[in-house]
């Protein structure tokens, strides 16, 4: 039996797993206290928003994925919010901006993952609003243990927070002091928004009422009302260096609302695996399959140079098309059927070589050449960051305590209701916090390009194309969610995780503890938007033969710290009805829990 840093979770009545301990433990009083899984993944994210403010907070986004029990196939809730009115090319253009900046207020969009929660909840939800959201105001009045990233992240910012961001400092520094690693922390700001939106909510005379009484309270009420009244005065630093207004108005938010999606799917190995659709990243992990599948890897050694080596250069492939093609399917016709058939991922397989590839090589598709053309010409541009303070969302490979990324849950419960979401966005470190309210906005509109004709050009009413990306898969009865955060990462890793599953017959915790890569060859999705032409990021556990057998195949080589690279979380369901789960060690934050 292979040595693992943790079981792997099993059981019969429930299993939750997320990227932090407490907000595990939270889904699982959920489903203690006889919830569902859509309670306690609700009741989960909202506290993680607390516990990990660096990673996402209540004015985020997120993509969504749930199975009812019974349902054939996953289906999607948006919660990827969109550009406002007034955030068009020409408007950032005469800001003296080239570029979307990585914080500050043009940065935002429509706030979408509050909108996402309620509408789950209210349609598949069995508690009230105020047990799901009793834990976080919980831990937001009187306090949870302070991270050491929270505080290295604070600390890294309070002089930029006491002359540029005020608001920030009143709710991240209370007494002007940076919180100290592991001290009780509390946010009572946003206790008290909480309290008030319940009691506005709870004056629907039904659990369906109080969900949607809150959605118009957050989207067209006090908290729509705080953040127009801000907005409209508030001038604010931002990444690019300058102090300029945002655009994001209480109108543009009452004219949102999050909505149900097909999820995209292919077939692999025996297996179904799903993912949201073009307006994420998530199709990366699909083209990547679909590419495979005319490979051996079942022959190679998932911890071994030819694996690491051909799952690489299979993702550069498939990134160069999101580069390329991927954007929000209402504004721009994205060829989704060419990029994800079997004669597309030939020609894509077709390009794989003994060597590292150091090209950017988006796929030749009819009557698309021009994506293609300026998808090259944007990697090749010799880009910098501004002077001022950035706040991309970082993988936490890159070492620094500052870092953060984003955060993640899947939760199951004993009816079979499964659930997998990636919250993020709404960081401390992406924009000042709202007075009042205690949350920042989040900064998802530097996905966006401020040239036109693109799948991602900046225009009123579109979703920018986001990294964030949960997954679904089955086979034989047995179905499956799983995600991590990491930027654009997330589908690097994803695919890491669930080729092991597949080939070499991990368990959930074995395929999370085994040596981890990724590749940052191609446009970063964040601020400054740069390129690393023949990245590789690997584990030290690799071993040296196989992290010296990658140099000579030509990978620019990164070994990371031991234990540094990927912050992934699982669970299963077989049907016998059992439910395991699994998390990450790296870090030591995330948990699994179950019964």
């Amino acid at each position: 039996m292979t040595f693992t840093t943790r079981p792997e979770i099993a059981g019969t009545f429930g299993v939750v797993t997320s990227t932090h301990w407490i907000a595990s433990a939270v889904g699982m009083k959920i489903l203690e206290q006889g919830g569902n899984a859509f309670d306690a993944a609700a009741a989960t994210g909202f506290v993680l928003q607390v516990v990990e403010p660096h990673l996402n907070g209540p004015l985020g986004d997120m993509p969504l994925m749930i199975r009812p029990a019974g349902a054939d196939v996953p289906t999607v809730i948006c919660g990827q919010g969109t550009a406002p009115a007034g955030a068009t090319i020409a408007h950032y253009r005469a800001q003296g901006l080239n570029m979307v900046p990585g914080s500050g207020l043009l940065a935002t969009v429509v706030p979408g993952a509050f909108g996402a929660w309620m509408l789950m909840l209210r349609d598949h939800g069995r508690l009230t609003l105020r047990e799901i959201l009793e834990p976080a105001i919980f831990y937001a009045r009187h306090g949870h243990p302070m991270l050491a990233r929270v505080s290295a992240t604070i600390a890294g910012l309070t002089d930029f927070f006491r002359h540029e961001w005020p608001t920030s400092q009143a709710t991240w520094m209370p007494g002007d002091q940076v919180p100290q690693a592991g001290s009780l922390f509390a946010n009572p700001a946003l206790a008290d928004t909480w309290e008030r939106l319940l009691t506005e909510a709870e004056t629907a005379p039904t659990r369906e009422g109080q969900m949607e009484t809150a959605r118009r309270a957050f989207y067209e009420g006090f908290i729509a009302e705080a953040i127009d009244d801000y907005l409209k005065d508030a001038c604010v630093m931002d990444a690019a260096g300058g102090r300029r207004k945002g655009v994001l108005t209480g109108q543009d938010m009452a004219g949102w609302t999050a909505s149900y999606e097909d999820a995209l799917s292919v077939d692999y190995h025996g297996w179904t695996v799903w993912k949201p659709g073009v307006w994420t990243q998530g199709p990366t992990l699909l083209q990547s399959l679909m590419t495979l599948s005319g490979l051996d890897i079942a022959a190679m050694d998932h911890r071994g140079a030819d694996f690491v080596h051909t799952v690489t250069e299979v993702l550069k492939l498939s990134f160069a098309d999101r580069e390329a093609y991927y954007g929000d399917p209402l504004f721009t016709d994205v060829p989704v059927g060419t990029l994800l058939s079997a004669d597309y991922a030939a020609t894509r397989r077709a390009l794989i070589g003994p060597k590292a590839s150091r090209e950017q090589r988006p796929g030749n598709i009819a009557g698309l050449e021009v994506s293609a053309k300026a998808a090259l010409a944007r990697a090749g541009r010799d880009i910098t960051a501004g002077p001022g303070m950035g706040a991309g969302e970082p993988t936490m490979a890159h070492l620094s305590e500052k870092r953060g990324d984003t955060v993640h849950l899947d939760v199951i419960d004993r009816w079979g209701n499964m659930v997998s979401a990636t919250p993020s966005g709404g960081w401390l470190q992406s924009s000042p916090v709202i007075p009042g309210l205690g949350m920042p906005l989040n900064s998802r509109a530097q996905m966006f390009w401020l040239e036109e004709g693109l799948a991602t050009s900046l225009a009123p009413g579109r979703r920018p194309r986001t990294t964030l990306s949960p997954s679904m898969a089955q086979t034989d009865g047995r179905k499956l969610a799983f995600g991590t955060p990491g930027g654009d990462q997330q589908d690097q890793w994803q695919l890491i995780l669930f080729l092991r599953l597949v080939h070499a017959g991990l368990n959930l915790q074995e395929g999370i503890d085994a040596p981890l890569f990724h590749t940052a060859h191609f446009q970063s999705s964040f601020y400054p938007r740069a390129t690393n032409p023949g990245h590789l990021m690997a584990e030290p556990a690799f071993g040296s033969a196989v992290l010296d057998d990658l140099r000579a195949r030509g990978h620019a080589l990164e070994v990371s710290e031991p234990w540094a690279v990927g912050r992934l979380t699982a669970a299963s369901r077989s049907a016998d009805g059992m439910l395991k789960a699994a998390a990450t060690p790296r870090l030591m934050q995330a948990y699994a829990i179950g019964r």
